[in-house]
C-alpha cells in the first residue's frame, strides 16, 4: 500500500497485520474446537438417552395376547409384567397401567358406577 503520511501509513498497516493476525487465531481455534465438539455431542446424546430409560422405565411396547380373568381381559408387557385392562369389543387396551390386577378390576368397576350414576342424575328427554 501506499500512503502520503508515512507515520500514518505505518499506523495502518500496523492495525491491518493485528487484525488479520486475530482473525487467523480465531480460524484455528474454531478448527480446534471441531475436532472435540462433536464426540462430546454424541456422549451427551447417549447419556441423555440413557436417562430418560432409566427414569421413564420400560416403554411397554411389547404388549402380550389379551388373557382373560375375573371376568375381564388384560394385556401384560413382555418387558416389565404390567398390565392394563382390555377391550375386547372394541379390541384395545384401556385404563392406568398397574403390576395388581385386582386393583385394575376395582378402577374397572368405580368407572362403570360412576357411569351409571351419570346417567341416572342426568333428566331423560321425552320425546313428544
Amino acid at each position: 500500500m501506499h500512503f502520503k503520511n508515512p507515520l500514518r501509513a505505518h499506523e495502518i498497516e500496523h492495525m491491518l497485520s493485528f487484525w488479520k493476525d486475530l482473525m487467523v487465531v480465531q480460524v484455528s481455534e474454531k478448527k480446534k474446537k471441531s475436532g472435540w465438539l462433536w464426540p462430546l455431542g454424541a456422549v451427551a446424546t447417549g447419556l441423555g438417552a440413557a436417562g430418560v430409560v432409566l427414569f421413564r422405565g420400560c416403554w411397554h411396547g411389547k404388549m402380550s395376547w389379551p388373557v382373560r380373568a375375573q371376568d375381564h381381559s388384560y394385556q401384560v408387557c413382555l418387558g416389565c409384567g404390567i398390565k392394563r385392562l382390555f377391550d375386547e369389543r372394541a379390541f384395545r387396551a384401556y385404563g392406568p397401567y398397574s403390576y395388581d390386577l385386582v386393583r385394575l378390576v376395582e378402577w374397572d368397576r368405580a368407572q362403570k358406577r360412576k357411569a351409571v350414576a351419570e346417567t341416572e342424575a342426568t333428566p331423560q328427554r321425552t320425546a313428544s
